[in-house]
């Protein structure tokens, strides 16, 4: 639990200092000089806005995969968005395992030919079968 809430906060550090240097970089395209028409300015400031929101979309997604990494999937209770989440997981693997519960244990995915091993290998530490 101290390892997520440690790459938790490391990863919301991360983004505050993006979001800062964002705001640095905003700042600094949009400074009047006496050469600038206010047409300019706007152009520049639109393109550093365009810039600090695909910046920022990018950080959230990644945070939320690095959040979703972290997280146990239990085989029988799980959403079928929730499956989809797991490393190879495609829509029709996550309706067989909807389809084949209750499990007994994760690896009853490969014991009854849901998965291949080399499917479940990818998964096996993401996954728990509790009732």
């Amino acid at each position: 639990m101290r390892y997520f809430l440690f790459r938790s906060s490391r990863r919301a550090t991360i983004a505050l200092i993006l979001s800062g240097v964002g705001v640095a970089t905003i700042a600094s395209l949009t400074g009047c000089t006496t050469k600038d028409n206010p047409d300019e300015i706007r152009q520049r400031t639109a393109e550093a806005t365009a810039t600090m929101k695909r910046d920022a979309k990018a950080v959230a997604e990644g945070l939320k995969e690095g959040m979703s990494w972290d997280k146990t999937i239990n085989l029988n209770k799980a959403s079928r968005e929730d499956l989809l989440t797991l490393p190879g997981i495609s829509e029709h693997q996550a309706d067989r395992i909807i389809a084949e519960r209750p499990f007994d244990n994760a690896h009853s995915l490969v014991s009854r030919r849901v998965l291949s091993q080399e499917e479940y290998d990818k998964i096996r530490d993401r996954v728990i079968a509790g009732h």
